[in-house]
């Protein structure tokens, strides 16, 4: 029997009880219990500032999920837009349009050299999902390695790809064909070494990994441009040219996931860009747009582009190349530049390097601090000799009772940070200033 809602109308408490309660009983909140949970009602935001229905103002030192680069309400976004949407605001991907070209581009501009045509999708996983799909196609081969500490979008493909913990509950599910490695993890050497006086057992710990799977059978290496939120694990330096080196050697493509460390995240347009490396590809979202709207992005090389000349590509995606999106982005591109806000990324990160000095000697708890660009994270622990973590990788709700209280006082004060585990991360936008 078949039972019909109530025709009469329902009206939510007022204010922003009202807002939170109609979330709760309307909507699903990712990775989380969907009791107990008590997230904050955002009104607006601006700049680098968040404010609830209180009037209560937030320091975004994220930059959302570390994506919303050029800072909140930047009304130049809006107005593009705007303006594209009363030209076209859709058309399937089979046609050309004005901001597609543009983007394409101004891509083409700010990537390193040899990578000059754009897939573009709705999204990092996405991104990530047909970075794979186009090295299984153009070499024929059809293993992928990817990193343990590394997160690529919750999709299935990407999911897998992934060494991140969260897709252990689909874990039956995995997509075949990948292969985790150790990450290159100083701070926690996975080979016991001390950087200075290893080997880069690191590095050549994948090519045994190539060996042992075959070289004739990996396609390619996922590796981000610089690492997020697994703990901004940064690479030992020359790491990434001796990862492009193996795959060189073996004829792998190297895939980079700039979907967090793109468009001036790292103080470069690129996490490659700091390590001097060229990949195969390139999968991006995030700063592209700035999270105004949804958009990502496969940039690939001149080759492999062009082994598509005569060859069909099996690729596609409903809402590829929006044209709305990509007028967004266009005008994202544009603010980053007129704005300089990757040499602002450059100038601040070393101004919180330096504050962050003071933090350290002034704290016993942080254990670590890394780095690049505005792509930081701190790594709390119970003692800096044996560097026992605050909580653990994977910590259980019960093991995350210290971190909870850390990341409850740090927005009591004010501030709304992504914490993780043992890591509080500091990724603002890349508008923020010393004040």
């Amino acid at each position: 029997m078949s039972v019909q809602k109530s025709s009469e109308t329902q009206y939510p408490p007022s204010g922003a009880g009202g807002i939170v309660q109609d979330n709760l009983d309307y909507t699903l909140f990712s990775w989380s219990k969907q009791k107990g949970i008590n997230p904050i009602a955002i009104k607006y935001a601006e700049g680098v500032h968040l404010y609830d229905y209180d009037g209560k103002k937030y320091i975004d030192f994220s930059s959302g999920l570390m994506n919303v680069n050029i800072g909140h309400g930047n009304p130049r976004v809006g107005i593009a837009v705007i303006n594209q949407m009363q030209q076209l605001s859709y058309v399937t991907p089979g046609f050309a349009t004005k901001p597609r070209g543009e983007l394409g581009k101004k891509l083409a501009s700010i990537t390193p050299e040899g990578l000059n045509k754009t897939l573009f999708t709705t999204g990092g996983a996405e991104a990530i999902e047909n970075a794979i799909k186009l090295a299984r196609l153009y070499t024929g081969k059809h293993k992928i390695i990817t990193r343990y500490r590394a997160f690529h979008g919750a999709s299935y493909g990407a999911m897998s790809a992934g060494g991140d913990p969260r897709k252990l509950a689909a874990d039956s599910q995995q997509a075949p064909n990948i292969i985790h490695a150790e990450d290159p993890y100083c701070y926690r050497c996975p080979f016991g070494q001390t950087f200075g006086s290893c080997k880069y057992e690191c590095a050549s710990y994948i090519e045994r990994i190539v060996e042992f799977e075959g070289p004739e059978n990996v396609a390619a290496i996922l590796m981000e441009g610089e690492s997020g939120s697994s703990g901004c694990i940064k690479y030992p330096p020359d790491y990434l040219k001796k990862i492009r080196a193996i795959c060189d050697k073996h004829n792998i493509l190297l895939i980079a996931d700039e979907v967090m460390s793109g468009f001036g995240r790292t103080g470069k347009w690129f996490g490659v860009d700091v390590h001097g490396v060229v990949p195969d590809m390139i999968a991006t979202a995030k700063g592209i747009t700035s999270g105004y709207l949804p958009l990502g992005a496969l940039i690939v090389s001149d080759k492999i582009a062009h082994y598509f000349d005569d060859k069909i590509l099996w690729l596609g995606l409903t809402y590829s190349a929006h044209p709305v999106c990509c007028a967004a982005a266009v005008e994202t591109i544009k603010i980053y530049e007129d704005d300089n806000l990757i040499e602002n990324a450059v100038a601040m990160g070393k101004y919180i390097d330096e504050k962050m000095l003071l933090l350290i000697k002034k704290h016993p708890s942080i254990g670590d601090w890394r780095n690049t660009g505005l792509l930081g994270c701190i790594e709390l622990v119970k003692n800096r000799n044996t560097k026992e973590p605050m909580a653990p990788f994977n910590a259980k709700p019960d093991e995350m009772a210290i971190m909870n209280k850390v990341a409850s006082k740090i927005k009591e004060l004010g501030m709304n940070t992504f914490v993780r585990w043992n890591y509080i991360f500091i990724a603002p936008p890349l508008c923020i200033t010393k004040d």
